[in-house]
């Protein structure tokens, strides 16, 4: 039986996280965390993490690895994480299957 992974770290992600890092002399460990807020109740945040937590869930891919607390994985279970280049500019995107709603900036969701 193949379980689908709690989250995914897509390869476009994955690279990008180790471009920044790499400016930055950091390790390729990029965080997401959930917050309340956002124009739908609740937003994504991102940021290169120090350390990985012992209530982390790990994705990794290529040199890269995603880190998501228990808390968070709870809203974004069976998500994947992707990097995105656009007209609009370029940034990190979740593809949550738990979102009941989004709205137009990609950020925020509802559940």
């Amino acid at each position: 039986m193949n379980m689908a992974p709690d989250i995914q770290l897509l390869p476009n992600a994955a690279k990008r996280v180790a471009e920044i890092a790499q400016k930055l002399g950091k390790a390729p460990l990029l965080r997401l965390s959930v917050e309340g807020g956002g124009c739908s109740g609740f937003q994504y945040r991102f940021g290169l993490a120090d350390t990985i937590e012992a209530d982390d869930t790990i994705a990794e891919s290529g040199d890269a690895k995603l880190v998501v607390d228990s808390v968070s994985l709870d809203l974004v279970r069976g998500s994947a994480v992707d990097f995105i280049e656009s007209l609009g500019g370029k940034s990190f995107q979740v593809t949550n299957p738990n979102a009941q709603s989004g709205c137009g900036c990609g950020s925020s969701f509802s559940v």
